[in-house]
């Protein structure tokens, strides 16, 4: 599939359709994941356990607590789990559309402020290597939103073993997603350093959760270091992706008026 402004001639290869509906609907899907912010503040203005809800002692997930009783050294009680988990779930299901809809090649090419041809041939290893990291950018961000999509399927207090594996999907992959991609990015758009650092942030405070074995004084505000930047990121990317299409699809359609009165008959003048 080709866009406006594609090559021409002998110069044709694959182009990614950066016009189409799929991948404006995927970048969407990736904004979306900023609504998760409304969500936590509702939730925690109702809280009701014990004491009361501190962002640097009580983890994400305590929020979203089956049920109201002792947990973790707290009483937890949050009347809106549910809001909070369809908000886990809704991210993840965002997530997995946005590595479905968005293809390699889309991604490799969305920050260009032109269009980039992509041969099936590939000139050189090293002209292949953006198409094949946003690859496993897609992968990543896969596996990452079927991860969160389970935290919000099993809160900690059903099944803690399989709520801290899908918590481990989402915290692993979604950092390094990012880290892949803005340098994927990188001298394309003004975006890229933010998508690094978003990245860069989450993956390293990762790295030191895992390193002390998950024994940190203050979980909230360390899994919170971990998770805002993911949120952030991604959306910061479905952003750039969404802007980029809008604005082909507006280049399109603007081709496809000029062709069309391009081939309206000439009227006729009196003579």
């Amino acid at each position: 599939m080709t866009t406006a402004g594609g090559p021409l001639g002998g110069d044709r290869g694959l182009l990614p359709d950066l016009a189409g509906r799929r991948e404006l609907i995927g970048g969407w899907a990736a904004i979306t994941l900023i609504h998760y912010f409304v969500v936590e503040a509702m939730a925690m203005a109702v809280w009701q356990g014990n004491p009361g809800y501190d962002r640097r002692a009580h983890v994400i997930s305590d929020l979203g607590a089956a049920h109201c009783g002792p947990f973790n050294g707290y009483e937890v009680c949050s009347p809106l789990n549910w809001l909070m988990n369809a908000s886990f779930v809704l991210q993840g299901v965002a997530m997995v559309l946005g590595a479905v809809l968005l293809s390699s090649a889309v991604l490799s090419v969305a920050a260009e402020s032109g269009a980039r041809v992509i041969r099936p041939g590939m000139a050189s290893p090293a002209a292949a290597v953006p198409w094949i990291a946003a690859g496993a950018v897609r992968v990543l961000v896969l596996v990452a939103g079927i991860g969160q999509a389970m935290v919000g399927l099993i809160p900690e207090d059903t099944d803690l073993a399989l709520h801290l594996t899908g918590a481990g999907l989402y915290f692993i992959a979604g950092p390094l997603s990012l880290v892949i991609l803005g340098l994927v990015w990188r001298g394309h758009t003004q975006m890229w350093g933010m998508v690094l650092l978003f990245g860069v942030v989450s993956l390293g405070a990762t790295i030191y959760v895992l390193a002390v074995q998950l024994r940190v004084e203050e979980p909230g505000a360390i899994e919170r270091t971990m998770a805002y930047p993911i949120i952030l990121g991604l959306s910061l990317v479905g952003l750039v992706v969404a802007h980029r299409v809008t604005r082909e699809r507006k280049a399109v359609r603007v081709v496809s008026r000029s062709s069309v009165q391009g081939t309206q008959p000439p009227r006729r003048t009196a003579g």
